[in-house]
């Protein structure tokens, strides 16, 4: 696994800097803000095309010089995306005396933190990372999985998530083990969605998770082989 955890980061409200204006500072900032980081700085002295917009836009804050030490207080991660080794070794150094997390671009002798590469598709989102040591075989099994997860995927977890908030909310949700979420969720339920026979497959998942309806089922409701497990089954807690 390597030296590094994997976690998802909320990055709404958190002050984020980015130093360096060109394609990396681009791509970058681009990535943070389909995040929907609202909290966005750029340090550089020019700015790429794509950053110039989003500064006139009012997306990013611009200030229009080198970075300067001293420039991170008050921002909680740092991108570095400039190609200069020993500049970015020199604010990774400020970063770890301030407890700032500090990510330079291609240079992971000088990351707190890496990039994986990412498959998004509705809200799903598949991180992949060799510990920075083969960002081209990240990308394939990037674009492996974007062949794989269709689009189709999206109702599919839309409506897993919505079934899981209302077990939750009726305090049935740690009573239904792993497994038995597994078994319920197949190609039966893909395929009710792809026809847009969303009640039908709610009703459906429902049932296989052992769980009552809140509502009478729709009128063409057949549970297509599903066993009816008891929600018990397996025992153990945690849900989808």
């Amino acid at each position: 696994m390597g030296p590094y955890f994997p976690i998802f980061v909320d990055v709404r409200e958190r002050p984020i800097l980015v130093i360096g204006g060109g394609a990396v500072g681009l791509e970058k900032t681009t990535v943070l803000l389909r995040a929907e980081a609202a909290n966005v700085t750029v340090i550089s002295p020019e700015l790429a095309e794509g950053l110039r917009e989003q500064a006139d836009a009012g997306r990013i804050a611009h200030i229009p010089r080198a970075y300067a030490e001293g420039d991170m207080a008050g921002f909680e991660m740092v991108f570095i995306a400039t190609d200069d080794r020993s500049a970015n070794a020199a604010i990774r150094a400020e970063g770890r005396r301030r407890g700032i997390w500090v990510n330079a671009a291609d240079d992971p002798a000088n990351c707190d933190y890496i990039l994986p590469s990412v498959v998004r598709q509705g809200p799903i989102t598949i991180a992949i990372s060799t510990g920075g040591g083969s960002p081209a075989m990240a990308r394939r099994v990037r674009e492996e999985l974007s062949d794989y997860f269709s689009e189709d995927f999206v109702p599919l977890a839309e409506l897993v998530a919505e079934v899981r908030a209302d077990l939750k909310a009726r305090g049935l949700l740690p009573q239904i083990s792993q497994e038995t979420w597994q078994r319920a969720i197949d190609g039966n339920l893909r395929a009710l969605l792809a026809q847009r026979r969303t009640g039908q497959a709610k009703a459906l998942l429902l049932a296989r998770l052992g769980a009552p309806l809140t509502a009478p089922p729709p009128d063409d409701f057949i549970d297509q082989g599903a066993d009816r497990e008891a929600a018990v089954a397996g025992g153990g807690a945690g849900g989808c």
